[in-house]
């Protein structure tokens, strides 16, 4: 059982934190810059803690050098991404 998350990500935050849905993507802020993986390691510690699974649980799987990613999240369902995120914003986009 694995979700797949797209996310819209903003490196160099002042904070790490999701801010919620994006359109159909899920806002992520990150204070980790964008170089050597950082920023996707830091992405996937925040959104594993907001699921409550460990953070090897979640991993980028398109879109590494982009603000704009998939991450897998194993041991999570849909339901479960929804049940810790809300609905997508389907009006954005």
């Amino acid at each position: 059982m694995s979700a797949r998350i797209p996310v819209h990500v903003t490196p160099r935050s002042g904070r790490d934190e999701v801010t919620g849905w994006r359109g159909s993507e899920l806002a992520v802020r990150v204070t980790a810059p964008p170089e050597a993986g950082k920023a996707n390691a830091a992405v996937c510690k925040v959104v594993a803690v907001a699921l409550g699974v460990p953070g090897t649980a979640v991993h980028v799987v398109r879109g590494a050098g982009s603000r704009h990613k998939t991450l897998a999240a194993e041991g999570v369902d849909p339901e479960d991404v929804r049940a810790a995120f809300g609905e997508p914003d389907a009006g954005l986009f």
